[in-house]
């Protein structure tokens, strides 16, 4: 189907959300197709991370009376989930008639069909129906659910009536279903769901419960523009940077495998609003906020060098991260930044951008801004022609990174340079 962006939020409406998000977290009991969760005493303690996440780009216009099943990639496992859902860019009370949770279908990953015996429905505060105000994001009770890891989850989202612009992900490289008419939340099969999407519906955040061995590793969250949300890269295969870095986390001892976040929006800027709230305005919604953050990578800067207007000042970029970096380090996480890659040859590249982009890498390999850095520039550049990436990873457009790229990233990634315990 095709999906029209029906306007944007100011942007400083993003930093109301956290105090909102997190008052309304909940972690109760929940009501499922296979019985309300009941603790078992004699388990071991268990903890809470974040598997998934995608943030809110703009808005699109609303689907009244329409269930949207929206197909999520997990890069950590657990014994149960619970879900973030977002109103933050919409201007009216978004009502959620009924929500669902369920593995889907092995190896279809363009099928709107659940695993059997999978399904869960969603309840928020106990309840099946939920009012999420304007500017806020709810987060649902916990349900039973075993979810492995690299596992695809479908989550449906009925609404009965007109709430007025859909928060959305716009670019979520999956494709997701729309059923027209009526809550087909709980359909265990695809049948009704006709229409497709290549954007995630009001869906930003996707909670795992994991056991206490794997307590030290929490979660990673990247945070970025395009690059990070996968532009180049193809469809259906989750072989963005943050997917391989995750894959690689995998192989690590259980106590080390830290959930990745992908906190990526297409067309996003570090000072300014392009797509989305820049990376300060929704900084604490979009890294803060979410469960189990132990480091931050940030891949962000290169939209403010060649966008309208363009930032010429490499001292404005390294004021951003400064403040990106205290805000994380007062909540105890530590930073990764990664330097700005390539663009020459696209069609926005001019010398003197280059001489910026040059300016701010310096920057950030010599400035002391974050707690390490990932080279990116330096992995992927062409050796013959440094303002431009190396042909082997280039789409064709001269900007973003076919999967081969987006794996020379992910595997530059130095893994004692992130938190994930010991």
């Amino acid at each position: 189907m095709v999906v029209v962006e029906a306007g944007r939020r100011d942007a400083g409406r993003a930093l109301a959300v956290v105090a909102g998000a997190l008052a309304l977290t909940l972690t109760g009991t929940a009501a499922t197709h296979a019985g309300p969760e009941r603790p078992d005493p004699r388990a071991a303690p268990a903890y809470w991370t974040g598997t998934w996440e995608a943030a809110a780009s703009g808005t699109a216009a609303p689907l009244p009376g329409a269930s949207v099943r929206n197909v999520v990639h997990t890069s950590a496992g657990g014994t149960a989930v619970r879900v973030r859902v977002s109103n933050r860019l919409g201007t009216l009370p978004l009502v959620l008639g009924a929500a669902t949770v369920a593995r889907q279908e092995p190896n279809a990953p363009r099928s709107a069909n659940a695993l059997r015996g999978t399904m869960r429905t969603l309840t928020f505060g106990g309840r099946e129906k939920v009012t999420v105000p304007a500017g806020e994001d709810v987060v649902s009770d916990a349900v039973t659910l075993r979810v492995p890891a690299a596992a695809n989850l479908l989550v449906s989202l009925h609404t009965p009536g007109d709430s007025g612009p859909a928060t959305y992900h716009r670019d979520a490289l999956r494709t997701g279903f729309v059923a027209m008419n009526g809550n087909r939340t709980a359909d265990p099969g695809g049948g009704a769901y006709r229409a497709t999407t290549g954007s995630w519906y009001y869906v930003t955040g996707v909670d795992v419960r994991r056991p206490q061995a794997e307590r030290g590793a929490g979660a990673v969250v990247a945070l970025g523009d395009s690059l990070t949300d996968g532009s180049g890269s193809t469809p259906n295969t989750d072989r963005r940077w943050p997917d391989r870095l995750a894959e690689r986390l995998r192989a690590l001892p259980a106590a080390r495998r830290a959930g990745v976040l992908n906190a990526g929006v297409a067309g996003n800027r570090l000072l300014r609003e392009g797509r989305g709230p820049s990376a300060l305005a929704r900084f604490d919604a979009d890294v803060l906020s979410r469960t189990g953050v132990r480091t931050l990578i940030v891949l962000e800067g290169i939209n403010d060098i060649k966008g309208t207007p363009e930032q010429t000042d490499p001292a404005a970029l390294g004021a951003a991260y400064r403040e990106l970096v205290r805000r994380a380090h007062a909540r105890g996480i530590r930073v990764v930044g990664a330097t700005l890659t390539p663009f020459g040859g696209h069609g926005s590249h001019t010398e003197a951008r280059e001489r910026v982009r040059r300016s701010v890498n310096r920057l950030i390999r010599t400035g002391g801004l974050f707690d390490a850095v990932a080279d990116f520039d330096a992995v992927v550049r062409d050796p013959l022609r440094p303002e431009r990436m190396r042909p082997a990873y280039d789409p064709g457009d001269h900007l973003h990174f076919n999967d081969a790229g987006m794996r020379a990233l992910a595997d530059s990634i130095d893994l004692d340079d992130l938190d994930l315990g010991r």
